[in-house]
């Protein structure tokens, strides 16, 4: 099987950061609407996150967006475990400093790349 191309990974580095940027009801409505689970936002991040160097080789992504996205991964990172479990509660989106924090990083990339961080929102396919 090919490797995806470095379009297809920035495209799903900009998805995430969409997804992340994006103001907590409508996080929610999108949560909902593809009845996924808070922590799907995170997760796609962190998968789009491992590729972020390597978009930044090939010119895909600025070196400028990198120290944003370490930050995001930290934040997360700083969230994980069983005793910060209700920072996950969809809730969490509105009121959780940490979601703030990464959702104000996620924005301030997109607009650095982009131009604009206010983006429709993917579509996800759940296979269940």
């Amino acid at each position: 099987m090919e490797s995806p191309g470095p379009s297809f990974r920035r495209r799903l580095l900009i998805e995430s950061l969409t997804v992340l940027a994006a103001d907590a009801s409508v996080q929610v409505a999108w949560l909902e609407k593809h009845r996924v689970a808070t922590d799907e936002i995170a997760l796609d991040f962190d998968h789009a996150f491992r590729m972020a160097e390597r978009l930044v080789e090939e010119d895909q992504v600025g070196q400028g967006a990198l120290p944003d996205l370490r930050e995001i991964d930290l934040v997360f990172s700083g969230m994980s475990g069983a005793e910060s479990a209700g920072r996950w509660a969809r809730t969490a989106l509105s009121t959780d400093a940490g979601w703030a924090q990464a959702r104000q990083l996620a924005r301030q990339v997109l607009v650095a790349e982009l131009g604009e961080w206010n983006l429709p929102l993917p579509e996800i396919d759940v296979i269940r």
